[in-house]
């Protein structure tokens, strides 16, 4: 496993698009939030928002890049021909997406930290200057408060989990751009399918079916009673889907030509 995690690394490092990716996965998260922080206001009689969700709503933008960031791990392989020439030098298939994912959830997670906690200064910065202050119910935002921790280490596992699951599909799909299409199709369009079902006991499935809807309640802070699924509950689900994901991507790894 070591000569295949070495591999793996040298592969990623060596890739021209990657140190861009994780640096537009940590500005463009951070700077999504402060948007959404900079375009709500909370007037004197106080609000219900969760401040500490507007201030990591960028997430839903950088999933986006984590995303792009796993598939090219794998499908750039695959639209090269290099598939090959790594599975010869390492034939064992599972040690070869073993690695991969370790690499490249090794480097996601420090790319996601950076993004969560520009976004929660941003949040920080920002909010205040739009009503949200202690006098309207809504101190300043800080890791010292558990809710906030939670919320703050959920999104960067969520970050992780969505770049595994991408690597997953572009196992399975072997086809960049369609790999691309299929990770951004399952995250966007399950979010939005629900608001698309008039029957309410439809949209909560499809809710909580949603890997995006799911994972992301664990952001979460305020009027938890009120989610179709707990925090920890919805993050569960990404989870699944990441290693429903994950195992197909490795069968179909092992039983397929490269």
């Amino acid at each position: 496993m070591r000569r295949e995690l070495r591999a793996e690394w040298t592969k990623l490092r060596t890739e021209p698009g990657a140190g861009w990716l994780l640096t537009a996965l940590a500005v463009l998260t951070a700077a999504a939030g402060a948007a959404v922080c900079a375009s709500v206001t909370c007037p004197a009689a106080g609000c219900g928002h969760d401040t500490v969700r507007l201030a990591l709503a960028g997430v839903q933008v950088g999933q986006a890049v984590a995303a792009v960031l796993a598939v090219l791990v794998a499908g750039g392989e695959y639209g090269t021909g290099m598939i090959r020439t790594t599975l010869t030098a390492m034939p064992r298939r599972g040690a070869v997406l073993a690695a991969k994912g370790a690499v490249l959830t090794g480097v996601t997670l420090p790319a996601a930290v950076l993004a969560v906690l520009g976004s929660l200064l941003a949040g920080r910065l920002v909010l205040p200057g739009r009503g949200f202050t202690a006098a309207h119910g809504h101190p300043p935002l800080s890791l010292a408060d558990g809710p906030t921790l939670r919320a703050a280490a959920g999104s960067v596992l969520y970050l992780a989990l969505v770049a595994l699951l991408s690597l997953g599909i572009a196992f399975a799909v072997r086809d960049t751009a369609a790999a691309i299409g299929a990770v951004l199709g399952l995250l966007y369009a399950s979010a939005v399918l629900p608001l698309m079902v008039g029957d309410p006991d439809w949209q909560l499935v499809l809710w909580r079916l949603s890997p995006s809807n799911a994972g992301l309640s664990v952001q979460a802070t305020v009027n938890l009673d009120g989610l179709p699924l707990g925090p920890w509950a919805g993050l569960g689900v990404l989870v699944a889907w990441t290693a429903a994901a994950l195992a197909g991507g490795g069968l179909l790894l092992r039983v397929r030509d490269a």
